[in-house]
């Protein structure tokens, strides 16, 4: 991950709001949450939510998809490992033990050891 994308992301996730989203996102998971019942649990206007979406959308942590009549919201899992993987990569000077499994775990969130491409 460049740096710019990491500052991207991190920048769309420094808001109240968007981090709200973003996490009922990861609880939601890959088939994500219609934009009324996202709206809703999060307790912020369509507008409010279309505003902070397209904020996360421009970083690449979500994506809409179109289901008939409704728009669903899902998290970018992929684009979220990268960035805790890019924060973790370098842990602790050369001594990762100090972080326990946290790099290990920050690379395969997601995925399992042996199908992940990224090892």
């Amino acid at each position: 991950m460049k740096d710019s994308h990491a500052i991207a992301a991190l920048g769309a996730l420094a808001q109240e709001h968007r981090l709200g989203l973003f996490r009922l996102l990861m609880r939601a998971g890959p088939s994500g949450m219609s934009a009324g019942a996202l709206a809703e649990e999060a307790g912020v206007s369509r507008s409010s939510l279309s505003f902070h979406i397209a904020q996360l959308e421009r970083a690449g942590l979500v994506h809409a998809r179109r289901q008939h009549r409704n728009i669903f919201y899902a998290v970018e899992i992929d684009a979220m490992r990268r960035l805790v993987t890019f924060l973790t990569q370098d842990c602790c000077n050369g001594n990762p033990d100090i972080c326990g499994k946290l790099a290990v775990t920050a690379a395969f969130c997601g995925t399992t050891p042996e199908t992940s491409d990224d090892r």
